[in-house]
């Protein structure tokens, strides 16, 4: 006759095998998940000062500070047709918007998205530099008690002070699926530094939309630009290339960042 003690080992292992077959076949499930994203990132503003990019910057350097469009909906692809007798020719349009909403199933917990920028470094032997420029973490419907947020940019008609209109909101519109995202000349949460303390007149650099998908059980799953299985590659997600202007003798328009959760020690971002 086994113990009270010898069962109960035998029950919790039971349940932490069946547990672990779940979990398994929950996180292997998702490549059966069709996605399909699509982005639209322009580069609306970037100018060059000098300063401390940092409150713990302990001397001045050069630093860039840039402002994008990210905007969102659906991809949109006409195919072009010949013209015939019947028939006017058809034109090709291919409007690329943001739209991530097909990172989101069952197992996903939340997307942490983010925006780098790449230059070229000042030596032709040593890889392109990056830095991020804005990052944001957008929870999934299946977690609603959850408190990340980033800052939408405040609009120019805000009755109120220019403080009390950086105040945070949800990480998706209202009644939108997650993953909908719409910025507007938004302002930076990082300045772009670079190690040499320089960066006025680089040239080609790009914006670049990134992310990481967090799940609930399984493997985190990054940026991909290639189709493999239901997964499509992104469509678009990249601006056109841009140079870094030169260096103003002061500043004339506001430089500050955005800050999201991560403003208040210990809340999330």
């Amino acid at each position: 006759m086994h113990s009270v003690l010898v069962r109960a080992q035998n029950v919790f292992g039971f349940f932490t095998t069946v547990a672990f077959f779940v979990a398994a076949l929950i996180a292997l499930s998702v490549v059966v998940s069709p996605q399909s994203p699509s982005a639209s990132l322009k580069l609306r503003n970037v100018q060059i000062v000098k300063g401390r990019p940092h409150y713990y910057s302990t001397k001045k350097e050069e630093y860039a500070h840039v402002k994008f469009d990210l905007d969102a909906g659906t991809y949109t692809r006409i195919l072009v047709l010949p013209p015939s007798d019947d028939r006017p020719p058809l034109l090709t349009r291919n409007v690329a918007t943001t739209d991530l909403s097909s990172l989101f199933n069952w197992n996903t917990k939340q997307v942490f998205l983010y925006i780098t920028t790449t230059y070229p470094s000042l030596s032709p032997t040593e890889p392109p530099s990056q830095a991020i420029v804005w990052d944001a973490i957008i929870p999934s419907t299946s977690a609603p008690w959850h408190q990340n947020q980033y800052n939408h940019p405040p609009t120019k008609n805000t009755a109120s002070s220019s403080s009390k209109s950086l105040k945070s909101t949800a990480a998706f519109p209202a009644n939108a699926s997650p993953g909908i995202v719409r910025l507007a000349s938004q302002r930076p949460k990082y300045q772009i530094t670079d190690v040499t303390g320089r960066i006025a007149e680089r040239a080609n650099a790009t914006l670049e939309l990134g992310w990481n998908v967090q799940p609930w059980v399984g493997a985190l799953t990054w940026t991909n630009r290639r189709d493999w299985g239901y997964w499509k590659g992104l469509v678009g997600g990249r601006s056109e290339q841009f140079d870094f202007p030169p260096l103003k003798s002061k500043k004339t328009e506001d430089v500050g960042t955005v800050k999201g959760g991560e403003k208040n020690r210990g809340s999330p971002a």
